[in-house]
């Protein structure tokens, strides 16, 4: 398999321009960043918020820079920097976790409704088309943000992006069975949290029909 995108005419593969970035061409790195920005701006925008999108992928695009020497070109460079991409979505979540609180009535009566959907999904095709809908980006969106930076990606690789076990373990640097064990724990976790806003949803709703009684 050919280690760069196909070109034609006299534009260099891949190989060529990382022989000469490492030879000390520095500049020669626009060529991948070029060719490379929109896989790297793609894969973030699936995992950080979106006004920390551009951020994330200019580090993640540094990254690439700094760690070219360690790139062993057996395989495709995109593979590579997608490792490194996805990588550095890792890195923001574990400097930016931090458990919130969500009140129910934050979120809309839709995404209320929503969660009795989720907490019933038992397939990963079911759960996909589930969450892709608006309720449950915004349920979700709260829900995330009482997950850890490895339950996050976890869910997000395996559950919603629908990646195979094996190949989320490549993009995140771990073992397959770490990978395994931690999907399910984390789609668990997801669903006692969602079952956490429904019971509160339940409560809040009990409260206000005595108040009106």
């Amino acid at each position: 398999m050919s280690n760069s995108p196909p070109h034609q005419g006299d534009v260099p593969q891949d190989s060529e321009v990382i022989s000469r970035v490492l030879g000390g061409d520095a500049n020669a790195f626009d060529t991948l960043v070029h060719r490379y920005s929109r896989l790297v701006f793609g894969i973030v925008g699936k995992h950080i918020p979106r006004d920390r999108v551009d951020e994330v992928a200019q580090d993640a695009l540094v990254e690439g820079f700094r760690s070219l020497s360690s790139f062993s070109q057996t395989g495709p460079f995109g593979h590579w920097m997608a490792k490194i991409t996805v990588r550095c979505c890792y890195d923001f979540w574990r400097k930016h976790y931090r458990k919130k609180e969500v009140l129910v009535s934050d979120l809309s009566s839709e995404a209320q409704d929503w969660m009795d959907n989720l907490l019933t999904v038992q397939s990963n095709e079911t759960f996909k088309r589930e969450a892709a809908t608006a309720e449950a980006i915004e349920i979700l969106d709260h829900a995330f943000g009482r997950l850890s930076a490895e339950d996050r990606m976890v869910v997000t690789l395996v559950h919603l992006e629908g990646l195979p076990v094996k190949e989320a373990a490549v993009l995140l640097g771990w073992s397959t069975i770490t990978v395994k064990v931690r999907a399910h724990r984390s789609r668990k976790k997801l669903r006692r949290i969602i079952q956490e806003f429904q019971d509160g949803a339940s409560v809040t709703e009990e409260v206000m029909y005595e108040k009106a009684q």
